[in-house]
């Protein structure tokens, strides 16, 4: 096994990534050593890299999007064996003891820990990850296609779930998450309309292509009120206009893990039953449902591919609103 690796290292908040050779690490306890074949990148990558999320640790590798295949095992790690292929969600830790936890909401317990954030994650040629929370892979994809489905796939699945069951869905920024879970929906009979940057008619013309019945800019008003919306952009603003848009009843459902302000709106935006609501990280729940529903490959990711070294120009591509599906980086 190599003895170093290339890494993508963030040394502050908003500077670029630093290319760096380091030691291959060691696994203890449960970890598990992962050579890392893909890792998709998130918006939550860029709030990090940004400086919008509060930096946990640094030097910092992120990345939390993650298809490799086991390298070695640490002393505690009777799961999965070298060779065998695993994914890397972003929730790597929680305690396990407390009423979140015992109550089956992992994903809320304060000492839950994050990979990329709390844990050095998969800008890298290697990684660790307490085999605990790692997922077995579906078949039907690459590493390539299969990386976006352990964030965008299972926080949308988990933000699609707390939608409910309208036929209308409103889907607000149409990036990595949104363009999946227009397949689920469409999957299920569900109608969706999708909602861009204002002027964005490429971004429209793809939700198009995945079967939305209606795509337009994120001030426009979509031809029907809606039964539920999921915010993806992280715009506060557009809360009211989402509530503006959902009919009563409704819920909009926002997805992000850090949101710009919302702004004040008045209440009859909320009246009649409206419900707005956050999705916060995932449960290994989540994951075991959400990987199961598509192990026969239908749910299609589009993906771009970035070498590794090309990290910062996938995170401003990212940036920029210029990646149709999701950016994956490959060592």
């Amino acid at each position: 096994m190599d003895a170093s690796m290339t890494a993508m290292v963030l040394d502050a908040p908003g500077k670029a990534l630093r290319q760096e050779r380091r030691p291959v690490p060691m696994p203890h306890g449960y970890d598990i050593l992962i050579r890392v074949a893909a890792c998709a990148v998130c918006r939550t990558d860029l709030h990090v890299v940004d400086g919008e999320l509060p930096p946990h640790r640094l030097p910092l590798v992120p990345g939390h999007e993650i298809a490799g295949v086991v390298a070695a095992c640490g002393p505690l790690a009777t799961r999965w064996r070298p060779g065998q292929r695993v994914g890397v969600p972003w929730l790597a830790g929680a305690c396990g003891e407390c009423a979140y936890c015992l109550g089956g909401r992992e994903n809320l317990c304060a000492k839950a820990r994050f990979t990329g954030y709390d844990l050095d994650g998969g800008f890298a040629g290697f990684t660790l990850a307490d085999e605990r929370f790692c997922f077995a892979l579906p078949d039907a994809y690459d590493d390539r296609h299969v990386a976006p489905l352990l964030c965008a796939g299972l926080i949308g699945y988990r933000a699609y779930a707390m939608a409910g069951l309208g036929r209308r869905l409103g889907l607000y920024g149409f990036g990595a998450a949104a363009h999946l879970v227009a397949q689920l929906a469409i999957q299920d009979g569900r109608e969706v309309m999708a909602f861009t940057r204002p002027g964005d008619a490429r971004s429209q013309a793809f939700a198009r292509s995945l079967g939305a019945r209606w795509a337009g800019g994120a001030n426009d008003a979509p031809p029907e009120e809606l039964d539920a919306a999921i915010l993806f952009a992280p715009a506060g603003e557009l809360v009211p206009q989402a509530l503006a848009s959902t009919a009563r009843g409704g819920t909009v459902v926002c997805a992000g893990i850090h949101m710009s302000d919302i702004p004040g709106f008045p209440y009859s935006l909320l009246w009649g039953e409206r419900c707005v609501r956050s999705v916060a990280n995932l449960t290994r729940a989540d994951g075991a449902a959400f990987l199961s529903r598509v192990s026969d490959g239908q749910l299609k990711t589009s993906v771009v591919v970035y070498p590794l070294a090309a990290a910062n120009q996938a995170l401003d591509d990212l940036r920029g609103g210029r990646i149709d599906g999701a950016a994956v980086l490959v060592p």
